[in-house]
């Protein structure tokens, strides 16, 4: 996240650690990060996944401009994935109702709770109904 920040790309923080932001820690095999799919933010987080140290060989700014990418790095339970699009929610909404969570020492971007809510509705997966019953 510092690279995404560096970058002056926006992002969200979604999945398990939004839950656990909003609710309480629940177990995960990774870190969902929701990147906007513009061509500027494409082209910043990009830079920033290149910063990182992340292998790009097969992830364009094409690719991060496309809705419906999951790119993931890592394997679990420290798997990070990059989604380019979110079941339920657009960007825009959930950019407008972000809320700041601390990730270690940094201040990050995730998404707010009702949109988080929406999200985990239009999945309907048993472990998405579970995050609702947590998140009340």
């Amino acid at each position: 996240m510092r690279e995404l920040s560096a970058a002056e790309a926006r992002y969200l923080i979604v999945g398990a650690y939004a839950v656990s932001l909003h609710a309480r820690p629940r177990a995960t095999g990774d870190l969902d990060i929701w990147v906007e799919p513009t061509a500027e933010n494409a082209a910043r987080v990009h830079r920033a996944l290149e910063a990182f140290g992340a292998p790009l060989q097969d992830l364009s700014e094409a690719d991060l401009r496309t809705p419906g990418i999951v790119y993931q790095i890592g394997v679990a339970p420290r798997r990070i994935d990059v989604l380019t699009s979110l079941t339920g929610v657009s960007f825009d909404e959930a950019w407008r109702d972000r809320v700041s969570g601390k990730m270690g020492d940094l201040d990050c971007p995730f998404i707010g709770r009702e949109q988080l809510i929406r999200n985990k509705r239009a999945l309907g997966r048993p472990r998405d109904l579970a995050d609702l019953e947590l998140l009340g």
